[in-house]
């Protein structure tokens, strides 16, 4: 399935321009993941933006860990997307976490979905006050990839870092109550500094 691969890679480059750099990291009993960086991309508030896309964990369908039989066609494919603005803290250490995340559906058996909650268990970055990330919802920034029948779409999620009493209180309340106290204190979430909500 190298060519979903290569669909995927141009829909990012259509969508976010020419990658500047990426890494490629191989996980033990796993496909090799990729992560591009895309910076410069658009004007206005997004000029500062660095963008970090994996590429390869849409060579398979994400699949059910408890199922018997993991079906090789059908099924959820993915990509993740990272924004941050770029110059304040060191995110291209972010490549090897990303591609963490990535594999981890081939690895652990996770299937990623918008609201979902992906844990690294360590700084997604030196420095970084964010351990864990929120799945947001496909589609606004990269469009899904429709594939042939009877393959599902691949679908390009955002990531929103969160902190860990952010990443906590995910848990309780869910990712819906977390993104509103987000929007209604006005929250940079690609700040790469930036600190937690008021979760009070």
């Amino acid at each position: 399935m190298s060519d979903v691969v290569e669909l995927a890679e141009a829909r990012l480059r259509a969508a976010l321009g020419e990658p500047d750099a990426r890494a490629a990291v191989t996980f033990l009993g796993t496909e090799r993941i990729e992560v591009l960086r895309f910076t410069g991309g658009g004007a206005g508030p997004d000029r500062d933006v660095v963008r970090y896309a994996t590429l390869g964990m849409s060579r398979e369908p994400m699949s059910d860990p408890t199922s018997p039989t993991a079906d090789p066609v059908r099924g959820p494919r993915a990509e993740l997307v990272l924004s941050v603005r770029a110059g304040r803290a060191d995110t291209d250490k972010a490549l090897r976490p990303l591609a963490v995340l990535a594999a981890s559906p081939q690895v652990e058996g996770v299937i990623v979905a918008p609201g979902g909650s992906l844990d690294l268990g360590e700084p997604l970055w030196p420095g970084a006050p964010f351990s864990a990330v929120l799945v947001g919802e496909p589609g606004g920034l990269v469009e899904d990839l429709e594939l042939d029948e009877p393959m599902d779409p691949v679908r390009f999620f955002p990531l929103l870092p969160m902190t860990p009493d952010e990443a906590a209180w995910k848990r309780v309340h869910g990712a819906a109550a977390l993104q509103e106290r987000w929007l209604a204190t006005g929250t940079d979430l690609r700040d790469p500094l930036r600190a937690g909500v008021d979760l009070g």
